[in-house]
């Protein structure tokens, strides 16, 4: 684990994983691909290798502020999404860098695209993995979502958490439905799943999780025009079984940027690298390559 100091002075850490990685990732040779968790808010811990994206290229997986290595601050309204952004912008001059590949993860997206917007001569490359839209506003209505799950419906736990799915859509949603619905999340369902959903519940910082997208922290009409002038090339991402980022929503998503790549990996939900590794790698290390 590696150290730097934000504006504000919080110290945040970073680790940096594959080849490369034992080096300075500010000195010669290939730069790391800079991972930014979702969560929100989550130790950046249960991104892993990236299914082995590691070993194609160095990764640099960030502890956003109050989550993982890094220290809570003393203004817990810096947790807001908007606010992030210069915690990124102090991590790429601490680099030495002069452009990053950016790869984010669900609601790490939103903080990945705000940069972008705001520092797009900063960005070579961007991945969004199974990406949030609450930045740029898109609405996922509830019947997408359903018919996502719909491709799960033999599955032994299928009943039980389309139920729950129901409940939530219907605006009944509990602490135990929304538990009821976590294999919708994996491609398939499998203790390697279970570990990696229960290490997640210990992961998120849940105050900073509320803070994140709260009041003023998304201005989706600004983000938008923003992003239609974004040179750097895009990957968009998408499971085909995934409810949180459904491939219709993906689609509407990719159609923001002018230099657009949108792959629906087969049979992957949430966490695609988890789902088939060979093809999650094999797409984005053919991007980021």
């Amino acid at each position: 684990m590696r150290t730097f100091t934000a504006p504000d002075g919080t110290e945040l850490a970073y680790h940096l994983i594959g080849d490369g990685g034992g080096g300075d990732a500010s000195g010669p040779g290939v730069p790391p691909v800079v991972c930014l968790p979702g969560g929100p808010m989550q130790d950046s811990a249960y991104l892993g290798d990236l299914g082995g994206l590691a070993a194609r290229r160095p990764l640099l997986k960030l502890d956003l502020r109050g989550t993982g290595g890094s220290a809570v601050p003393e203004d817990r309204s810096s947790y807001r999404c908007d606010r992030l952004v210069a915690d990124v912008e102090a991590l790429r001059v601490h680099l030495g860098l002069e452009t990053l590949d950016l790869l984010a993860h669900s609601g790490g997206t939103n903080l990945a695209v705000l940069y972008a917007a705001r520092h797009p001569e900063r960005v070579r490359r961007l991945t969004l993995i199974t990406p949030s839209v609450m930045a740029v506003g898109i609405a996922i209505d509830g019947s997408v979502r359903r018919e996502a799950a719909l491709l799960r419906r033999d599955e032994p736990w299928f009943p039980t958490a389309f139920a729950a799915l129901e409940a939530i859509v219907g605006g009944r949603a509990t602490a135990e439905a929304f538990q009821a619905i976590a294999p919708f999340a994996y491609g398939r369902w499998d203790e390697a799943a279970r570990a990696h959903q229960a290490a997640e519940d210990g992961q998120r910082n849940d105050e900073a999780a509320a803070a994140f997208g709260a009041e003023g922290a998304y201005d989706p009409e600004a983000t938008r025009a923003a992003l239609a002038t974004l040179a750097a090339p895009v990957l968009v991402l998408a499971g085909q079984a995934d409810l949180n980022s459904p491939p219709p929503a993906m689609a509407e998503l990719a159609g923001l940027f002018p230099d657009v790549e949108l792959v629906v990996q087969p049979g992957a939900a949430h966490f695609p690298w988890l789902d088939d590794p060979a093809a999650f790698t094999a797409t984005t290390g053919a991007f980021l390559a």
